[in-house]
């Protein structure tokens, strides 16, 4: 099982984000716990299950193990999480 970290290339509020995906739930809150970042701040997009994560935890999650991919070069990784993250969560 994987956790995932885009590019911080998502502007907001002065920063850029990331996002934070994971191959199952009970990894991503994991991970997210260990950045520090609420549960309250998941988020179930149409883009999937994940967590905003701002530029500067970026590298602070692939050091904790999360796969750093890129939308530009890994796209067919993505699109696979994507519908996987979207797959997890069904309110």
């Amino acid at each position: 099982m994987t956790v995932y970290i885009d590019d911080a290339v998502h502007p907001w509020r002065g920063e850029r984000w990331a996002h934070l995906m994971a191959d199952t739930l009970p990894e991503l809150h994991a991970l997210a716990q260990q950045l520090g970042i609420p549960r309250r701040a998941f988020q179930n997009r149409p883009s999937g299950v994940h967590y905003d994560v701002p530029a500067p935890l970026r590298e602070q999650a692939i050091a904790l193990g999360a796969r750093a991919v890129s939308r530009h070069t890994d796209r067919v990784l993505l699109r696979s999480v994507i519908a996987n993250a979207r797959a997890l969560y069904q309110p």
